[in-house]
């Protein structure tokens, strides 16, 4: 996962539900700059990528497919 991977799938979920990237940093991030960030020169923590990239894997919706050039974590035992 690199972070041009996480704006991806950040966009495609704004652009899905007609949300600003701020909104969907807000939710995945609790941090309505972070993603902006990303798109800048800003890094970020194995840990904190990891815990976006298992916000949108809980939180996708059905209707709209995931990129099958990003590898997708398991849903929690506790979403299934």
């Amino acid at each position: 996962m690199d972070k041009q991977q996480l704006i991806r799938l950040a966009e495609s979920y704004a652009a899905h539900f007609g949300l600003t990237l701020s909104t969907v940093s807000t939710y995945a991030a609790n941090d309505g700059k972070w993603l902006s960030g990303l798109k800048g020169d800003t890094s970020c923590t194995l840990r904190k990528a990891s815990a976006v990239i298992g916000w949108f894997a809980q939180n996708w919706p059905a209707d709209l497919a995931w990129p099958t050039d990003i590898a997708r974590p398991p849903k929690s035992k506790d979403a299934a």
